[in-house]
């Protein structure tokens, strides 16, 4: 189904729109996860893993949700299709994995941000756990970049069923 081009570019302005913010926030929990990883202060520390569960949950969530349907929307929309180029696959399987990855993930972080509520946190506690922290926002936003450049330079190739569907031999069904 093709989009007219007002609704196209509607639909492309919402995806790069939460994209960007999905990218953003992901980079703000980097620096809290380093900030609470490096960081003597116990208070600090205790801040960062309490907005570090607000933002996984209340921000980064929604913006990986948000960027996943937008971009399932605006693909299957234009003449890109969700399948027939290998970049736009690519970035399918990077958004869906980051999702579930994201998903997993959130109850570790919910569990530091538990502990770091707590009365007798001191900011010491949890190292293999505030380690893991970094190094997974660290790979999170690496994997948004690599989705962010495939969108940029969109590398040449198509798909065994693009290369079908250019050939006109994908029945309409299946478009």
């Amino acid at each position: 189904m093709a989009m007219t081009p007002r609704v196209r570019k509607l639909a492309l302005t919402a995806h790069v729109t939460v994209s960007v913010g999905w990218v953003g926030a992901v980079a703000v929990f980097l620096a809290l996860a380093v900030a609470g990883l490096t960081s003597t202060d116990a208070q600090l520390v205790r801040s960062a893993y309490l907005v570090m569960g607000l933002v996984g949950w209340f921000v980064i969530v929604p913006l990986c949700f948000a960027s996943l349907g937008t971009g399932v929307v605006s693909s299957l929309g234009t003449s890109w299709g969700l399948v027939r180029y290998y970049w736009v696959a690519i970035k399918l399987v990077i958004t869906v994995l980051s999702t579930l990855v994201l998903l997993v993930h959130m109850g570790p972080i919910g569990s530091i941000a538990r502990a770091a509520a707590g009365a007798t946190w001191s900011g010491g506690e949890l190292h293999g756990l505030r380690v893991q922290l970094v190094v997974e926002a660290g790979v999170a936003l690496l994997a948004l970049l690599v989705a962010t450049a495939l969108s940029v330079y969109k590398p040449p190739g198509r798909t065994r069923y693009g290369q079908r569907w250019q050939a006109g031999t994908v029945s309409a069904v299946n478009r």
